[in-house]
């Protein structure tokens, strides 16, 4: 069973790190269909992830602790509480979009810094939700199976995977050598598992809020859904039309709906 926590754990960061190692690869930045596909896909699994794997259960939760028709007061608070904690991270530290990865050349250091402190604290309630599905599975607090938690692991990883390289490619485009710009972009990960890990251990104490975290894990995946994902898989761009992000959005609900259905 810990050997299926870390996996799963484990999964987004490397998302972010293979993105981050795009920096050796590509010239730039990723072509347009592959972030168009790589945000449907995401987005999709989010959104189906953040109802059945995380509003679902937190009501579910809430309703086992007593609070009967009321059951929606954890999933409505928590959820509203999440979208708000993002909403305030955007406002402290702006949330670059994967199209601005390049930069000019008379722009200095300073946006690209303040790009790895807003990925890093955007990644702290990715690697949280994940850390709570894997508590609600560890603990049977929650009817949450390890599949579920681990189809959720891999959605939030796609849609780590370009914002690893929105982080090493402007930093290399400042002078930066390639390799110091990956680690750099790797570091933003780290928070992922910590925060995971650190939800985990502190699992056993706070089933009662644990209706509470589910839905406020939602409510931050639903805001970087929102705010990140559909406008990148939304843009029209000459080349590439917008209904391939549709499409991939199409497929990634559907495989996350029917894994937590079959397997939750």
């Amino acid at each position: 069973m810990i050997s299926t926590i870390a996996k799963g754990l484990l999964i987004p960061f490397l998302g972010t790190a293979l993105g981050s190692a795009c920096v050796f690869f590509m010239k730039n930045k990723m072509s347009v269909r592959l972030q168009k596909a790589l945000s449907g896909f995401a987005a999709g699994v989010m959104v189906a992830a953040s109802v059945w794997s995380l509003l679902i259960p937190s009501m579910n939760q809430a309703e086992e602790l007593g609070m009967g028709r009321l059951s929606f007061i954890p999933a409505v608070a928590g959820f509203c509480l999440g979208m708000l904690f993002l909403l305030l991270l955007d406002i402290i530290t702006p949330h670059m979009h994967i199209n601005e990865t390049v930069e000019g050349p008379k722009s200095n250091l300073k946006k690209p810094t303040m790009m790895v402190l807003a990925v890093t604290l955007h990644n702290i309630p990715e690697g949280m939700a994940v850390g709570v599905l894997y508590a609600g599975w560890y603990t049977g607090a929650v009817h949450i199976s390890a599949s579920a938690a681990l189809a959720l692991a891999i959605g939030i990883a796609i849609q780590n995977f370009p914002e690893g390289a929105i982080i090493s490619m402007p930093l290399h485009s400042k002078g930066i050598s390639k390799s110091k710009a990956c680690l750099f972009g790797v570091l933003t990960g780290i928070v992922e598992p910590l925060a995971g890990i650190l939800t985990i251990i502190l699992a056993r104490f706070i089933i009662p809020v644990l209706p509470y975290l589910l839905s406020f894990a939602a409510g931050a995946m639903i805001y970087v859904v929102v705010e990140e994902l559909v406008p990148e898989m939304a843009a029209e761009e000459e080349t590439v039309h917008s209904n391939l992000g549709t499409i991939m959005f199409m497929i990634g609900f559907s495989i996350m709906m029917m894994l937590d259905v079959a397997l939750g």
